[in-house]
C-alpha cells in the first residue's frame, strides 16, 4: 500500500490543483473582460447564432495584448484587445473573426475547454507522481524526465483538439453562409499576428497544429462533405 502513497497523493493534488484552476481561470478573465459590443462584429455573430439556432452568441473582450482567442471552463468566448485590435487595423476581416468565435464554440460544444483544465492538473499530478518514481531509480534527472514526457502527452492532447474544433468551425461557418474561406485566410496571417515569424518548434511540442496542417485538413473536410 505505501508504494503506490506517492501516486494517489499526487493524484489527489491534481484534482485540488483542477478546482483552484477553474476557479482562478474564471475569475481572472471576468475581472478583466466586458461583453464586445461591436456593430460590424454583431452582423457576422448574428449569422453564427442562427446556424446554431441560438438568439445570440455572446463574445467577451479579454483586455490583453497577445492575439488570442479562449474558451474559458464556463462555456463564454473571449478575444484579446490584441485581437480586436488587428480587427479595428483592418488587418483582420469580420467574417476572420467569425471564424476564430467559431472555432472557440468549438471547444465549448466539444468539452475541450472543460477537459483541458482537468488535462492540466492531471497532468500536473501526473508529472508529480513520475518525478517521485522517477528519482528513486534516476536521481536528479527523474524530475526532468517526468516534466519532459508529461508536456509531450500535453501538446498531443491540445493539437488533437485544434484539430477537432477547426472542423466544428469549418461546419459552422459552411452552415452560416460564410464558408471556410475566412477560416483558411486567417490561418494564413496567424504567424505574422502572433509573432512566431515561421519559428521552427519540434512538432510533438507544438500546442497548436502547424498552419499547413490545419489548412489541409479543413479543406480534406470540405472534399469529404461534398461526396
Amino acid at each position: 500500500m505505501l508504494r503506490f502513497t506517492p501516486i494517489l497523493l499526487a493524484l489527489i493534488m491534481g484534482l485540488v490543483m483542477y478546482r483552484v484552476s477553474a476557479w482562478r481561470t474564471v475569475r481572472q478573465l471576468e475581472a478583466q473582460s466586458n461583453e464586445l459590443a461591436d456593430p460590424e462584429l454583431s452582423r457576422v455573430f448574428r449569422r453564427l447564432a442562427e446556424a446554431l439556432d441560438l438568439p445570440r452568441v455572446r463574445v467577451y473582450l479579454y483586455e490583453i495584448d497577445p492575439v488570442n482567442g479562449l474558451a474559458a471552463p464556463d462555456g463564454k468566448v473571449y478575444i484579446t484587445r490584441g485581437f480586436y485590435n488587428k480587427f479595428r487595423a483592418g488587418e483582420i476581416t469580420s467574417e476572420e473573426m467569425a471564424s476564430v468565435i467559431a472555432h472557440e464554440l468549438g471547444h465549448v460544444a466539444l468539452g475541450h475547454s472543460k477537459r483541458r483544465m482537468i488535462d492540466f492538473s492531471g497532468q500536473n499530478a501526473l508529472r508529480s507522481a513520475m518525478a517521485m518514481i522517477f528519482s528513486r531509480f534516476i536521481p536528479g534527472i527523474g524530475p526532468y524526465i517526468a516534466t519532459w514526457l508529461t508536456q509531450m502527452l500535453a501538446a498531443k492532447l491540445s493539437r488533437s483538439d485544434e484539430y477537432e474544433a477547426d472542423a466544428y468551425a469549418s461546419a459552422l461557418l459552411m452552415k452560416a453562409g460564410i464558408g471556410t474561406g475566412p477560416q483558411k485566410s486567417l490561418f494564413d496571417k496567424l504567424n505574422r499576428l502572433t509573432g512566431a515569424h515561421g519559428a521552427k518548434t519540434p512538432a510533438w511540442f507544438m500546442s497548436h497544429p502547424k498552419v499547413e496542417e490545419r489548412i489541409k485538413a479543413i479543406e480534406a473536410n470540405e472534399a469529404k462533405w461534398a461526396r
